[in-house]
Protein backbone atom coordinates (compact mmCIF):
# COMPACT_ATOMS: atom_id res chain seq x y z
CA UNK A 1 0.00 0.00 0.00
CA UNK A 2 1.12 3.20 -0.64
CA UNK A 3 2.14 5.87 2.38
CA UNK A 4 -0.48 8.48 1.85
CA UNK A 5 1.71 10.67 3.92
CA UNK A 6 5.12 10.16 1.31
CA UNK A 7 5.32 12.91 -1.12
CA UNK A 8 6.11 12.42 -4.51
CA UNK A 9 9.10 13.30 -6.86
CA UNK A 10 6.82 15.33 -8.72
CA UNK A 11 5.27 16.27 -5.30
CA UNK A 12 8.81 17.00 -4.25
CA UNK A 13 9.60 19.20 -7.53
CA UNK A 14 6.65 21.52 -7.66
CA UNK A 15 7.13 22.23 -4.22
CA UNK A 16 10.72 23.06 -4.86
CA UNK A 17 9.94 24.92 -7.83
CA UNK A 18 7.15 26.82 -5.88
CA UNK A 19 9.31 28.06 -2.69
CA UNK A 20 12.54 29.10 -4.53
CA UNK A 21 10.56 30.80 -7.30
CA UNK A 22 8.39 32.64 -4.70
CA UNK A 23 11.33 33.03 -2.26
CA UNK A 24 13.39 34.98 -5.40
CA UNK A 25 10.47 37.19 -6.23
CA UNK A 26 10.25 38.17 -2.21
CA UNK A 27 14.02 38.94 -2.14
CA UNK A 28 13.03 40.72 -5.90
CA UNK A 29 11.02 43.18 -3.35
CA UNK A 30 13.40 42.88 -0.46
CA UNK A 31 16.23 44.22 -2.78
CA UNK A 32 14.40 46.49 -5.20
CA UNK A 33 13.56 48.70 -1.75
CA UNK A 34 17.14 48.59 -0.48
CA UNK A 35 15.92 46.82 2.81
CA UNK A 36 17.42 43.53 5.08
CA UNK A 37 16.59 40.29 6.04
CA UNK A 38 18.07 37.74 8.36
CA UNK A 39 19.55 34.35 8.00
CA UNK A 40 21.54 32.78 5.23
CA UNK A 41 19.48 35.50 2.70
CA UNK A 42 20.15 38.59 4.97
CA UNK A 43 24.58 37.33 5.03
CA UNK A 44 23.96 37.50 1.33
CA UNK A 45 21.70 40.54 0.79
CA UNK A 46 24.76 42.43 2.81
CA UNK A 47 27.05 41.25 0.73
CA UNK A 48 25.71 42.33 -1.67
CA UNK A 49 24.66 45.80 -0.62
CA UNK A 50 28.28 46.05 0.07
CA UNK A 51 30.61 45.02 -3.26
CA UNK A 52 28.08 45.41 -5.89
CA UNK A 53 27.37 41.98 -6.40
CA UNK A 54 24.31 40.28 -7.57
CA UNK A 55 22.37 38.76 -4.61
CA UNK A 56 21.99 35.16 -6.69
CA UNK A 57 25.68 34.48 -7.03
CA UNK A 58 26.70 35.12 -3.56
CA UNK A 59 23.49 33.58 -1.90
CA UNK A 60 24.75 30.36 -4.33
CA UNK A 61 28.65 30.56 -2.73
CA UNK A 62 27.45 31.34 0.42
CA UNK A 63 25.69 28.04 0.98
CA UNK A 64 28.42 25.98 -0.14
CA UNK A 65 30.07 25.33 3.33
CA UNK A 66 26.62 24.28 4.61
CA UNK A 67 25.98 21.20 2.63
CA UNK A 68 28.77 18.88 4.45
CA UNK A 69 27.35 19.53 7.73
CA UNK A 70 24.05 19.06 6.69
CA UNK A 71 24.73 16.03 4.55
CA UNK A 72 26.05 14.41 8.46
CA UNK A 73 23.96 16.60 10.26
CA UNK A 74 20.32 15.68 8.45
CA UNK A 75 20.99 13.26 5.19
CA UNK A 76 21.79 13.28 0.96
CA UNK A 77 18.38 14.07 0.44
CA UNK A 78 17.65 16.93 2.40
CA UNK A 79 21.08 18.05 0.81
CA UNK A 80 20.02 17.24 -2.67
CA UNK A 81 16.71 19.04 -2.44
CA UNK A 82 18.63 22.24 -0.78
CA UNK A 83 20.97 22.05 -3.08
CA UNK A 84 18.92 22.69 -5.92
CA UNK A 85 16.18 25.06 -4.48
CA UNK A 86 19.28 27.36 -3.49
CA UNK A 87 20.35 27.38 -7.10
CA UNK A 88 16.84 27.79 -9.00
CA UNK A 89 16.41 30.86 -6.28
CA UNK A 90 20.17 31.79 -6.98
CA UNK A 91 19.35 32.04 -10.82
CA UNK A 92 15.65 33.22 -10.96
CA UNK A 93 16.83 35.80 -8.75
CA UNK A 94 19.28 37.19 -11.45
CA UNK A 95 16.10 37.37 -14.09
CA UNK A 96 13.48 38.30 -11.76
CA UNK A 97 14.50 42.12 -12.01
CA UNK A 98 14.11 42.34 -15.88
CA UNK A 99 10.68 40.34 -15.37
CA UNK A 100 9.44 42.10 -12.63
CA UNK A 101 9.46 46.16 -11.99
CA UNK A 102 7.71 48.53 -9.77
CA UNK A 103 6.51 51.80 -10.36
CA UNK A 104 5.48 52.67 -6.45
CA UNK A 105 5.91 50.18 -3.78
CA UNK A 106 5.51 51.53 -0.41
CA UNK A 107 8.26 50.15 2.05
CA UNK A 108 6.27 49.29 5.05
CA UNK A 109 4.08 47.20 2.52
CA UNK A 110 6.75 45.50 0.97
CA UNK A 111 8.00 44.54 3.74
CA UNK A 112 4.89 43.06 4.93
CA UNK A 113 5.01 41.08 1.06
CA UNK A 114 8.14 40.13 1.98
CA UNK A 115 7.79 38.39 4.85
CA UNK A 116 4.46 36.83 3.66
CA UNK A 117 5.81 35.25 0.43
CA UNK A 118 8.94 34.65 2.07
CA UNK A 119 7.29 32.31 4.43
CA UNK A 120 4.61 30.78 2.19
CA UNK A 121 7.67 29.59 0.21
CA UNK A 122 9.86 28.20 3.12
CA UNK A 123 6.37 26.80 4.26
CA UNK A 124 6.91 24.78 0.94
CA UNK A 125 10.45 23.97 0.90
CA UNK A 126 10.35 22.29 4.63
CA UNK A 127 7.40 20.35 4.36
CA UNK A 128 9.02 19.18 1.46
CA UNK A 129 12.57 18.11 3.27
CA UNK A 130 14.21 21.48 1.84
CA UNK A 131 15.76 24.41 3.10
CA UNK A 132 17.30 27.63 1.74
CA UNK A 133 20.01 28.47 4.17
CA UNK A 134 22.46 27.06 6.33
CA UNK A 135 22.48 28.76 9.31
CA UNK A 136 19.57 26.36 10.62
CA UNK A 137 22.03 23.20 9.88
CA UNK A 138 25.02 25.18 11.90
CA UNK A 139 22.61 25.67 14.36
CA UNK A 140 21.53 22.49 14.80
CA UNK A 141 24.47 21.01 14.86
CA UNK A 142 25.54 23.16 17.69
CA UNK A 143 22.71 22.21 19.38
CA UNK A 144 23.60 18.59 19.27
CA UNK A 145 27.01 19.46 19.86
CA UNK A 146 26.95 21.42 22.88
CA UNK A 147 23.31 21.53 23.84
CA UNK A 148 22.74 25.18 22.99
CA UNK A 149 19.25 26.05 21.93
CA UNK A 150 18.84 26.37 17.93
CA UNK A 151 16.43 28.82 18.21
CA UNK A 152 19.26 30.86 20.02
CA UNK A 153 22.09 30.15 17.71
CA UNK A 154 19.38 31.90 15.00
CA UNK A 155 18.43 34.41 16.72
CA UNK A 156 22.10 35.79 17.63
CA UNK A 157 23.11 35.26 14.40
CA UNK A 158 20.03 37.60 13.11
CA UNK A 159 21.00 40.21 15.48
CA UNK A 160 24.39 40.54 13.82
CA UNK A 161 23.08 40.62 10.82
CA UNK A 162 20.76 43.43 11.60
CA UNK A 163 23.58 45.27 13.67
CA UNK A 164 25.97 45.20 10.43
CA UNK A 165 22.89 46.30 8.66
CA UNK A 166 23.03 49.67 10.39
CA UNK A 167 26.99 50.28 9.15
CA UNK A 168 24.79 50.21 5.29
CA UNK A 169 21.63 51.11 5.46
CA UNK A 170 20.13 53.59 8.30
CA UNK A 171 18.03 53.10 11.42
CA UNK A 172 14.47 53.46 9.46
CA UNK A 173 15.46 51.10 6.91
CA UNK A 174 16.44 48.66 8.92
CA UNK A 175 13.26 49.11 11.28
CA UNK A 176 11.22 48.13 7.72
CA UNK A 177 13.39 45.79 7.54
CA UNK A 178 13.21 44.05 11.38
CA UNK A 179 9.24 44.10 10.29
CA UNK A 180 9.49 42.19 7.03
CA UNK A 181 11.63 39.57 9.25
CA UNK A 182 8.85 39.37 11.58
CA UNK A 183 6.38 38.70 9.30
CA UNK A 184 8.43 36.01 8.03
CA UNK A 185 8.48 34.20 11.50
CA UNK A 186 5.31 34.57 12.32
CA UNK A 187 4.01 32.37 9.04
CA UNK A 188 6.24 29.93 9.82
CA UNK A 189 5.42 29.83 13.32
CA UNK A 190 1.34 29.88 13.05
CA UNK A 191 1.75 27.61 9.93
CA UNK A 192 4.66 25.09 10.29
CA UNK A 193 4.24 21.89 12.52
CA UNK A 194 7.40 20.06 13.89
CA UNK A 195 4.94 17.20 14.32
CA UNK A 196 4.13 16.67 10.95
CA UNK A 197 6.98 18.14 8.92
CA UNK A 198 11.21 17.99 9.80
CA UNK A 199 12.74 21.61 8.69
CA UNK A 200 15.96 22.88 9.86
Amino acid sequence: MTDPHRHTVLDDAQAIAYGAGMAAFAITILTHLGLVTGQTAGLAVLISYATGWGFGPVFFAVNLPFYWLGWRRIGPAFVLKTFIAVGVMSGLAMVFPHWVSFADLDPIVGAVLFGAISGSALLALFRHGASLGGVGIVAIWLQDRTGFRAGWTQLLFDLVIFALALTLRDAATVAISALGALVVNLVIAVNHRRDRYVAV
